[in-house]
């Protein structure tokens, strides 16, 4: 996944060591074969008062090789029955505009674009900066 994203990729145990130490709701579904073929992550959110809560899937990756299986099909399908089993009401996620066969593939999975929603994200000196506001 690092290599698809273009990301530096630690080494082996520092990566171990990441997923053990990951935030306490956050989720990883595999996909496994004689390797693992791919991932799904996820976490729950919490919605406000009175309304159901979700799941947000942050990465769903399957390896190149892989793609046009099932694979992610299969994982997402399992995340919804997750959902479902947990009394959850929906699952969100975001996808880059330029990636079609992404887009059709969540298409095909049933999926409704959410046109009216930007997605956002605070990090580095920008998160700090406001950190520091505080």
């Amino acid at each position: 996944m690092q290599a698809y994203y273009g990301v530096f990729c630690p080494p082996r145990e520092a990566v171990l060591a990441g997923i053990l130490d990951r935030p306490k709701n956050s989720e990883i579904l595999v996909a496994k074969a004689d390797r693992i073929v791919g991932m799904a992550a996820f976490g729950a959110n919490y919605p406000g008062p009175g309304l159901k809560p979700g799941f947000f899937l942050k990465d769903l990756y399957v390896l190149n090789a892989e793609r046009g299986r099932d694979i992610g099909t299969k994982l997402v399908t399992r995340l919804a029955a997750l959902a479902v089993e947990r009394g959850h009401s929906r699952i969100d996620w975001t996808a880059g505009r330029s990636n079609e066969r992404l887009l059709r593939f969540y298409d095909e999975l049933g999926g409704d674009r959410k046109e009216d929603r930007i997605f956002y994200r605070l990090e580095g000196e920008k998160l700090k900066a406001l950190a520091a506001k505080a």
